[in-house]
C-alpha cells in the first residue's frame, strides 16, 4: 500500500475496493456467513425467481424477441445467476433465446462465480457497452452502492470537496478542497448543486446509468435496479465501511473492508429525465416482491415441510419483506422506453 496519497473520496474508495493487489472486491469472496455483509439472493431463493419470472414477463412483454442479451452487472457469488437459470428451464423458449452475460471487475469472484455457474453458456466481459445490438434486460442489485462516491459541502459561496490524506501508517484523514462547481456541473451536464448543500454522488455510476439508458433507447430493454437507498429531495451523507457484518471505520483497516453508500434515487430519476425518451418506475422491495407473488411461492414451496423447514423459509422471507428489514431501505427501479406501458411489479 502506498506510504502517503492524497486523494478525492472517491479515488480513495476506488483505491481501497479494486486496486489490483490489495481491493476489497479484488482478493477475497465478501459474501455470505463467512464474508462480511449478505445480500437477498443469499438469503433465499424466492428472491430470484421472482425475477426470473419478472425477465420472463418483460421478454414476453417486448415479443419475445428471438435473441435477447441478459447482463448481470456485479453478479457477486453467482447466486442470483444460478437460481435465475435454474428457474428459466420452466421457460424453455425464453432459454433458448437468452445470452447470459455478467460484467464483473474482480477476477477473483469471476472465479468464484464461473465455479458455481459451470457447465454453463456464460459470458464474462470487462465493458459494458460491449455487446451485441440485441434487445438487454440489465439487472443490477446492490450494483450501484459499491461504486465511489464524491462528496462536496457548501459552506458560505463555496464549494469543498471530500480527500482523504494519508501521511504515515499512524496518520490518515479527512480534508476539504475548495473546487469549481460549475466545472463539474458542466462535465456531467447537470444542475447538481440545486438547491442542495451537501452533494453525494457517483461519476461512475451515472456513466453505467448513462449508456444502459443509450443501450436500451437503441436497442429496446430495460434497467431492473435493486439497491438500498432513499428518495428525499435533499442529498445527504451515507458513506459507510461494513467488515464482518458490522460498521466500521472508513480510514482503517484499508482493503479489508467494504465502503459503500445509500443511492438517492431522486437524484438518479432527475437524471434519467435529462436523458430523455425513457421512463421509470420506482417502488419498495416489499412491495415489488409481494407484487411479484413471493407470498404465494412461499407458501407453495412449504406445503408437505416439516416445521423447521417451514420455520426457515418464512423467517427468511420476513428478511427479505419486512418494513424493518429491507422490505423498505432497498427499493426496485426500472428504467425502460417511453413507449413500453410494462409495470409488473410496480
Amino acid at each position: 500500500m502506498k506510504k502517503k496519497f492524497n486523494l478525492p473520496l472517491d479515488k480513495f474508495i476506488n483505491y481501497s475496493l479494486y486496486n489490483k493487489n490489495s481491493g476489497y472486491y479484488m482478493k477475497k469472496n465478501p459474501f455470505g456467513k463467512q464474508g462480511d455483509f449478505i445480500t437477498a439472493p443469499n438469503i433465499s431463493r424466492l428472491f430470484s425467481e421472482m425475477i426470473a419470472i419478472w425477465i420472463y414477463s418483460f421478454w414476453k412483454n417486448l415479443g419475445s424477441p428471438k435473441k435477447f442479451n441478459l447482463m448481470e452487472l456485479g453478479a457477486g457469488n453467482g447466486e442470483m445467476m444460478k437460481i435465475l437459470i435454474e428457474s428459466f428451464k420452466s421457460f424453455p423458449d425464453l432459454s433458448k433465446s437468452c445470452k447470459i452475460i455478467i460484467y464483473e471487475k474482480s477476477p477473483s469472484l469471476i472465479q468464484v462465480q464461473k465455479k458455481k455457474l459451470k457447465k454453463k453458456e456464460i459470458a464474462w466481459v470487462s465493458k459494458i457497452n460491449k455487446i451485441d445490438k440485441n434487445p438487454c434486460i440489465f439487472i443490477a442489485n446492490e450494483f450501484f452502492d459499491s461504486i465511489p462516491i464524491k462528496q462536496f459541502k457548501k459552506k458560505g459561496n463555496f464549494w469543498f470537496e471530500k480527500f482523504v490524506q494519508k501521511e504515515n501508517e499512524n496518520r490518515i484523514f479527512f480534508l476539504e478542497k475548495k473546487i469549481s462547481l460549475k466545472k463539474l456541473e458542466k462535465k456531467i451536464n447537470f444542475q447538481i448543486s440545486k438547491n442542495q448543500k451537501f452533494i453525494e454522488y457517483s461519476e461512475l455510476g451515472l456513466k453505467y446509468l448513462k449508456i444502459i439508458s443509450n443501450t436500451i433507447k437503441k436497442n429496446n430493454g430495460c434497467l431492473l435496479l435493486i439497491d438500498y437507498g432513499y428518495t428525499d429531495d435533499k442529498m445527504k451523507n451515507t458513506l459507510q465501511a461494513v467488515s464482518n457484518h458490522k460498521y466500521s471505520n472508513i480510514l482503517e483497516n484499508i482493503g479489508n473492508s467494504d465502503i459503500t453508500h445509500n443511492i438517492n434515487f431522486n437524484f438518479f430519476k432527475k437524471y434519467i429525465a435529462r436523458i430523455g425518451d425513457l421512463d421509470n418506475e420506482l417502488t419498495t422491495q416489499k412491495k415489488f416482491l409481494i407484487n411479484m407473488g413471493i407470498i404465494q411461492r412461499a407458501e407453495i414451496i412449504s406445503k408437505n415441510q416439516n416445521f423447521l423447514k417451514k420455520t426457515d423459509i418464512y423467517y427468511r422471507l420476513k428478511r427479505l419483506i419486512d418494513e424493518k428489514e429491507m422490505g423498505n431501505l432497498f427499493k426496485v427501479m426500472m428504467i425502460k422506453n417511453k413507449k413500453n406501458n410494462f409495470k409488473l411489479g410496480f
